[in-house]
């Protein structure tokens, strides 16, 4: 079974389908090492991040750039699921 929390670009994905948009971000949920950063292994929390696709970058839960990734960028061609109604 593929624990959705677990970061890759396959989950990021599938959270993106159900995931809150609001003030031009996602709110996604995955592990979180001791640095606060997306974890791709199972930690002992599960924190907030935001997913900024107008420019490809994740930010924390305070909104600290976490890093940029061009999969993410509708600059570069990404086409996140149409949110239009929810909460932007």
């Amino acid at each position: 079974m593929n624990d959705p929390h677990i970061f890759s670009h396959e989950n990021v994905l599938a959270q993106l389908e159900t995931a809150e948009f609001r003030n031009g971000y996602y709110v996604l949920k995955f592990y979180a090492d001791d640095l606060n950063r997306p974890s791709s292994r199972t930690t002992a929390r599960i924190a907030v991040f935001y997913l900024y696709p107008s420019g490809g970058t994740m930010r924390d839960s305070t909104f600290q750039l976490l890093f940029y990734d061009s999969r993410y960028d509708t600059y570069r061609g990404f086409h996140p699921p149409d949110r239009r109604g929810t909460k932007s």
